[in-house]
């Protein structure tokens, strides 16, 4: 009775503590939940503004990398000379004092003429090859220069001889491509074609030396094919020892030379398949001038526009050919007769042409067919060495 006394006029206890209960109830708590996060996004901004600190807060030690004190003990000590470190050579890098290899993969022509050996000169004779364009490698014996200047281009070219009655006339050399894979095609190719032909021998079959030797014999020059990267390699693929865009130097000569020693007695090289390989100066310069260096010369089978073999060729003195008409594309007689006449009316136009044609059983017989009778429509057939001329 004594509150209730207390209390204001018209309002009783029990309503005053719900008023304060409504009061708290109403409080603004959303505003200051809202103004708290304000006011930390506002310091967060202050600091980025006005504190110059790139490594954002992060805790960071300063390391005196120019420092006199050294670190390093083993540096310290190779670098004062109390120790000493030995580096074992790879097989790739000779060690002082050994003895050096007669030919090796990496530079059986930087040795010079007077540290290369020779091949035996009793085999070589057998085989019909001049000891001194030889030399010994890891790979069997591969063309090289002589010391007296001489290359296997001059010394292994047959003796031009000229028709009677011929002078003048405009010349046409055709070359046949992938002998030696059949022994068969190959001799019949040997024996039905005239001298005059070129035959090009693949470094794949068996008995090689001896299948060229024959060649040479009948009057007929060789050349190597070498196998060469093409645009679709490896759908397309030359062979073993292909020569490929993208390899250290090294790795495409030591490839070369695997090639250039399967047989002896060719006067150059001609590419197979390789339009990738060829449209590259990168890759293809140091082949060429290896070939240059060993007095080859290089035939270009005119596959390719993109082939930059005639620039690199000129650049090392390489004696270089080009051929202008792929003879049996549609490998049938009609249509090869049509590509050598074809052929005969690029001669006529500029004096000489070149043609290529494949081993195929009807190419042989079609080109032996048309050889016989080019004389009287007033050509010259000549080994392919006698178009290829020798930039300097």
């Amino acid at each position: 009775m004594a509150d209730d006394l207390s209390a204001p006029l018209g309002r009783k206890r029990g309503e005053r503590k719900r008023r304060l209960k409504l009061s708290a109830d109403r409080l603004p708590l959303a505003r200051i939940a809202f103004g708290l996060a304000a006011l930390v996004l506002l310091g967060v901004v202050a600091r980025i503004v006005f504190v110059n600190d790139p490594n954002g807060g992060r805790p960071v030690a300063d390391i005196g990398i120019n420092s006199a004190r050294n670190a390093n003990s083993l540096a310290a000590t190779l670098s004062t000379g109390a120790s000493q470190a030995t580096i074992t050579a790879g097989p790739e890098i000779p060690v002082p004092g050994a003895a050096a290899p007669t030919a090796s993969a990496a530079t059986p022509a930087a040795a010079g003429p007077e540290a290369q050996q020779p091949v035996d000169a009793a085999s070589a004779s057998a085989l019909g090859l001049v000891p001194d364009l030889l030399e010994q490698s890891e790979h069997g014996a591969i063309p090289r220069m002589s010391a007296t200047g001489e290359t296997p281009f001059e010394a292994y070219a047959p003796p031009m001889t000229v028709p009677p009655g011929s002078d003048g006339k405009p010349m046409i050399a055709v070359v046949v491509t992938g002998l030696g894979l059949n022994s068969t095609g190959t001799q019949s190719a040997i024996g039905s074609l005239p001298g005059g032909v070129t035959l090009a021998f693949a470094p794949y079959g068996k008995g090689l030396a001896s299948a060229v030797g024959s060649a040479r014999a009948a009057g007929h020059e060789v050349l190597l094919e070498v196998p060469l990267e093409p645009f679709d390699y490896p759908d397309s693929d030359p062979g073993p020892d292909t020569l490929l865009t993208g390899q250290a130097p090294r790795d495409n000569l030591n490839r070369l030379f695997t090639v250039l020693g399967k047989f002896g007695g060719y006067v150059g090289v001609i590419n197979h398949m390789g339009a990738r390989f060829t449209a590259s100066t990168t890759d293809f310069g140091p082949v060429m001038e290896e070939l240059g260096a060993r007095g080859l010369g290089y035939l270009d089978d005119g596959s390719s526009a993109r082939s930059v073999a005639q620039q690199l060729a000129a650049a090392n003195a390489v004696p270089f050919g080009k051929a202008e008409l792929a003879l049996d594309q549609q490998p049938a007689r009609q249509p090869i007769l049509d590509q050598l006449k074809a052929l005969e009316g690029r001669a006529s136009a500029n004096g000489s042409a070149i043609g290529v044609i494949s081993a195929l059983p009807v190419s042989i017989d079609t080109l032996a067919e048309w050889s016989r009778t080019v004389q009287d429509r007033g050509f010259t057939l000549v080994p392919v060495s006698v178009l290829m001329h020798k930039s300097t």
